[in-house]
């Protein structure tokens, strides 16, 4: 089977496949093979990006990575190449309230959209909630295969609310799961991870899951001031 051939197959177009010998050596051939597959490629990533619920963000070509107190450049760096896909490994970005973590985590999950990959973005809150809402066990089972299913899974918030054993326990289970999948989890905490005891007090999993989602794991630590009072703090300058 030639090249031509191929694409055509993959795109689905049986019709020019079965009238190849009639058509390999047209000069709109090449062209309609080239269309199809940006349109093919569009129509994906846009539907990904549906499924992916990024919402709105800020390009990270306009971070100010002057002012923050501590953030290793290099290392996101690294982390866009993508290679943490490939390693199975976790990516947590760690730091105070406004620091940028869910801005970065967004960015990184809009390059893997853009790379091919399947995301979904989500808050700890929504997640946790959802699943516990569940009033099944094949109800709640679902919803646990489809946390599965992304190649990457961006969980937001982790550590702003306190939780019941009972999330404790939802959130090792995604973790777990996808562990051993090696399908990573990006994860925003404002949390160091000896303060996880208070967002899931008195849960026995905790040791366990923080164990299970740094093993193999990028740690992003973001410090410095908010960038959002900044932001606030031009606009009322600006006003006055």
């Amino acid at each position: 089977m030639t090249d031509a051939q191929q694409r055509l197959s993959v795109l689905g177009l049986y019709g020019v496949l079965h009238h190849f010998d009639d058509v390999k050596d047209e000069k709109w051939l090449g062209w309609l093979l080239d269309v199809e597959e940006e349109q093919r490629t569009i129509r994906s990533m846009e539907r990904r990006e549906k499924a992916a619920r990024l919402g709105r963000f800020k390009d990270i070509a306009d971070f100010d990575w002057s002012f923050p107190k501590k953030i290793d450049r290099k290392q996101i760096k690294e982390l866009f190449t993508l290679r943490f896909i490939d390693d199975g490994a976790n990516v947590i970005f760690l730091g105070p309230n406004g620091t940028g973590k869910t801005m970065l985590s967004k960015n990184l999950a809009y390059r893997c959209l853009q790379q091919g990959h399947n995301v979904a973005f989500t808050t700890a809150s929504a997640m946790l909630n959802a699943l516990a809402a569940e009033d099944s066990a094949s109800a709640l089972e679902r919803r646990l295969r489809r946390l599965c299913a992304p190649k990457v899974l961006c969980v937001d918030e982790v550590g702003y609310l306190s939780y019941g054993n009972r999330h404790a326990d939802l959130l090792f289970e995604v973790v777990t799961r996808r562990y051993e999948l090696q399908r990573p989890v990006v994860i925003t905490t404002n949390k160091a991870f000896r303060e996880w005891g208070e967002v899931f007090p008195s849960a026995a999993c905790v040791v366990t899951l923080v164990d299970r989602l740094v093993h193999r794991s990028e740690v992003v630590q973001v410090e410095g001031p908010s960038f959002r009072l900044k932001e606030a703090a031009e606009r009322k300058k600006g006003k006055s």
